[in-house]
């Protein structure tokens, strides 16, 4: 039997997350995301460097479940030469048959993880990301109705798992840490959750989404 208290907290949860997201669109110009560079990397967002970024799109994709929502996530597989190995969001860089960053995102996530595109309601976007290997993401969130059991393509994709949305959702859940690039400490977030390693651009995004969702509060 289903959990009515649990089903009533993940209907309050969505509603809200709807909310925070009801008027974002993909329409230029489009905000960056807040990346808190230390004095010095001021170039990396120059306006030369952000005309030379390739557009993308990845897909947040928010699974409904009985048991509650949850954020599917996958692991790139270690023989792809960009990124392999590391936890991302369905996605990629925008062909010229996409029509919008939605249809990028969606098309990605069909070859990626086998989600129809018709199964998936775009409920908002957050901010793009301009990641190192230049390219300006932007992120997609969308809402899938279970059941839906992800069948992966291995020439992309190691693996796929959920993470539950009241951990995303959880401030205390995200650590700082930085990396060295041209000498300078470049910061990024981290989202604890074992045994995966959610850093980067990613974890970046699902911050961002969990800071918008409490600053509505």
């Amino acid at each position: 039997m289903l959990d009515r208290p649990a089903h009533r907290n993940a209907v309050d949860i969505e509603a809200r997350l709807r909310a925070v997201l009801r008027g974002t669109h993909e329409h230029a110009p489009r905000s960056l995301a807040r990346l808190d560079l230390p004095p010095g990397a001021d170039r990396w967002l120059s306006p030369t460097f952000l005309k030379a970024l390739r557009p993308a799109a990845v897909l947040a994709p928010v699974v409904c479940r009985p048991a509650g929502h949850s954020v599917l996530l996958t692991r790139r597989s270690d023989a792809l030469a960009s990124h392999g190995g590391q936890v991302s969001f369905p996605g990629g860089r925008r062909d010229p048959s996409d029509a919008s960053a939605a249809g990028n995102a969606l098309r990605e996530a069909q070859e990626e993880i086998g989600l129809d595109p018709a199964r998936v309601e775009v409920i908002g976007y957050l901010d793009d990301f301009p990641t190192i290997s230049r390219y300006r993401v932007t992120p997609v969130v969308g809402l899938i109705e279970a059941p839906f059991e992800p069948v992966i393509q291995a020439s992309e994709v190691a693996e796929a798992f959920e993470v539950p949305l009241s951990c995303v959702l959880d401030p205390r859940a995200y650590r700082r840490r930085s990396l060295t690039r041209e000498g300078l400490a470049i910061p990024f977030f981290e989202l604890d959750w074992a045994p995966q390693r959610v850093w980067g651009a990613t974890a970046g995004m699902l911050h961002e989404l969990c800071r918008r969702y409490h600053e509505q509060a």
